[in-house]
Formats: C-alpha cells, sequence, structure tokens
C-alpha cells in the first residue's frame, strides 16, 4: 500500500460525485455541492484535510454523462469495474450505485483484494450482509459502512445532552425528518433497486439512535406510508421500547408541508428541542418542582392548572450545548482502519444490527403487530 490510500469510486451520481469532489479536494465528508469543486466552502479548522490520507485513483460509471461529468474534472476514468478491480494501484473501492447491487460489488472488491467503503445502506437486506462480512472474514479485507450521519452536528448535541444526563434521566427521545418532495423519481422508488424511505433515511435514524442509546431494544411498532409511491414506503413512524423503558419516536416524512422538529429529548429535569439543521432550538431544565403560584388557564370550554406553563422561578432556559468534533473522522479512520493503525467506528456488526430491526420495523407494518426485537 502506497503512503496514499488509492480509492476508485465505482458509482459517480450524486452521492458518488460528492465522494470524487470530496476526496479529489481533500474536503472530505462535509462537501456535497456539486458546484463547489474546490471544497472551499466546507474547509474547516477543526475537519481532516483527507487529501493527507487518500486519493482518487478514478471513478466508472455506467452513464457516458457521469463517466463526461468526472473527465471534465481531470478525474480518471476506468472501462469497467473489473478494470478498476484489476489495478493493482487501486487499494479500496467506494461503492455508491443502487443499493442492490452492493452486495455482489463489495464481495468481488474484496476477494479482488481491495478493501470496501460501502454507500448506506450497505444491503436491502441483513442476509446479504451476512454474506458480505463473511467473505469479509475470509479475505481480512475492511468492509466499512459508511453510515456518515453520526457526525452530524444536530445529532451531536442530542447525543451530549443524553450522554451527560443535561435534562436528567431521559425517558423519550424523538427524531423526524420531514419533507415535502415525496418520494425521489429515480431508483429509491423502485423496490427491486432497494429504494424506500425506510431503507434511505431509516437507516441514518436508526443508526445513529442504537448509537447514543446502549440498550437493548424490546419493542417495535412500526407503520409506513404510501401517499406518493405505491411501490416502496415514502415515509414511515417508528416507536421503539428500549429495556429501561426509554422509548423513541422515529419518524420520516416526504408529504409534510409543516415540519415538526428535527428533535426533540425529554428527561425527567427538563426537555430539549433542535428545530431543523440549523441546528437552532430550546433546552428547558426545571429549578423546583414546586410552582404554588400557578393559576389555571382557560383550555378551551375548561380551565386546567396541570398543563398551565411553569413560572419562571421554577424552571431556566439555556442554550444547547457546543459540540466539536471531525467531520471527515470516518474517511480518516476508514483508512487508519486498512493500514491496521485503528478500530473501525463504524463496524458491520453494527449495521447488521440497524438493517435487522429495519426488517422487524417492515414486519410490524406489514402484520400490523408489535414486534419483540432483541
Amino acid at each position: 500500500m502506497s503512503e496514499l490510500l488509492n480509492i476508485g469510486i465505482v458509482g459517480c451520481g450524486g452521492m458518488g460525485g460528492g465522494h470524487a469532489i470530496a476526496i479529489a479536494t481533500g474536503t472530505g465528508n462535509a462537501i456535497w455541492n456539486a458546484n463547489d469543486t474546490d471544497g472551499t466552502a466546507f474547509k474547516g479548522e477543526h475537519n481532516t484535510d483527507i487529501s493527507k490520507k487518500m486519493a482518487l485513483a478514478g471513478i466508472y460509471d455506467i452513464d457516458p454523462a457521469r463517466q463526461q461529468w468526472a473527465a471534465e474534472r481531470g478525474y480518471y476514468n476506468y472501462d469497467s469495474y473489473e478494470a478498476m478491480l484489476a489495478d493493482e494501484k487501486v487499494d479500496a473501492i467506494l461503492i455508491a450505485t443502487p443499493n442492490h447491487l452492493h452486495r455482489d460489488m463489495a464481495i468481488s472488491a474484496m476477494r479482488a483484494g481491495k478493501h470496501v467503503l460501502c454507500e448506506k445502506p450497505v444491503t436491502p437486506s441483513s442476509a446479504e450482509l451476512e454474506d458480505i462480512l463473511a467473505v469479509s472474514k475470509e479475505t481480512g479485507k475492511v468492509f466499512y459502512p459508511r453510515q456518515n450521519r453520526e457526525w452530524d452536528e444536530d445529532y451531536r448535541i442530542i447525543k451530549k445532552i443524553y450522554d451527560e444526563k443535561l435534562l436528567g434521566d431521559t425517558f423519550n427521545i424523538e427524531c423526524r425528518i420531514m419533507g415535502s418532495r415525496g418520494i425521489p423519481g429515480d431508483w429509491r422508488g423502485v423496490k427491486a433497486y432497494g429504494g424506500g424511505m425506510m431503507l434511505d433515511w431509516g437507516v441514518h435514524i436508526i443508526d445513529r439512535l442504537l448509537v447514543m442509546v446502549p440498550e437493548k431494544v424490546k419493542k417495535v411498532f412500526c407503520s409506513c406510508t404510501h401517499i406518493t409511491n405505491k411501490e416502496c414506503d415514502d415515509g414511515f413512524k417508528m416507536h421503539l421500547t428500549f429495556e429501561s423503558g426509554l422509548t423513541a419516536v422515529l419518524e420520516v416524512g416526504t408529504c409534510h408541508f409543516i415540519n415538526l422538529p428535527l428533535w426533540t429529548i425529554y428527561g425527567n429535569f427538563g426537555s430539549a428541542k433542535i428545530d431543523d439543521w440549523s441546528c437552532k432550538g430550546q433546552m428547558m431544565r426545571l429549578k423546583s418542582w414546586e410552582d404554588k403560584d400557578t393559576t389555571p388557564i382557560l383550555a378551551g370550554a375548561g380551565l386546567t392548572k396541570t398543563m398551565a406553563p411553569r413560572l419562571s422561578n421554577s424552571v431556566e432556559e439555556l442554550p444547547l450545548p457546543e459540540v466539536d468534533f471531525d467531520r471527515n473522522e470516518l474517511y480518516s479512520n476508514f483508512v487508519d482502519t486498512c493500514r491496521g493503525e485503528a478500530s473501525q467506528i463504524v463496524t458491520g456488526e453494527h449495521a447488521l444490527r440497524v438493517l435487522k430491526l429495519m426488517e422487524a420495523a417492515f414486519e410490524s407494518d406489514e402484520k400490523g403487530i408489535v414486534v419483540n426485537f432483541e
């Protein structure tokens, strides 16, 4: 292996093209705007310059227009995936093709002596991932799921609140990804290609929750929607119960024209919310349960003291905590893992747990039942 890890990208659409720019410019995980060709919009002092760790060997895509896009930017084009695998200078393959192709491409790469960084979801089913992990063990090659949203600022803020018990003991966490454009019109709307919002966004929010809450999931209840697409789910609402009794609500929707907060977290001494990806929000912490001066409020046709807002002397509003992190840590950790210098942060076994939970959610939706999980 050379000083830099030489990586070839198979699939150079929106995601693969973003990876190509990211690796070629050294800006890494932070850049996904194809118009920002030098990555200057995302260069930050806290982000690893991955140009010191990896280099773009080239790309391959079945679409001539994407091959032309890459050539115009000076990226080497392979004539076929087989040619990329045969290139001894290529140390690793980044798979950014539609989901149903991941298993066979990953297995071919590892048997050709290449490490693999694979876009999410790594496979449409847990059985396919088990096949991949068996070959990874057989060949000794790294298979790394690119579940990159563990590095999102909004998630890091919520995780800090949870980890440090800034609101006491957490009893409920809710995450909602809401949009109004329907399911994407490309392969993501085709079931045979691994389409649907559970596999597109569900993998991210389930992944993050399972990293944050180090407990077994006991029960899963889920209902999927098919408002804009009858073949694939265009959204879902999932209820999880952990072994401690902590509950979570995960929701993805593509037909919402008014959005609920991206995150809400509730503890026995306060609550917090993050409105959207700008990370604007609010944290309210209890100072005292005593609130004797509260007077009832008019609630519809009646009065309520129970639901009256708290007086300012019993609660305090605090800013959301600040977090610092390296947005390119996944790329960096992948290289270090391939070199035998680190352990994987995102493991295949963790990705397998995420997939199995999604399968339990699909079973719950299909049968209309609560599914016992781990």
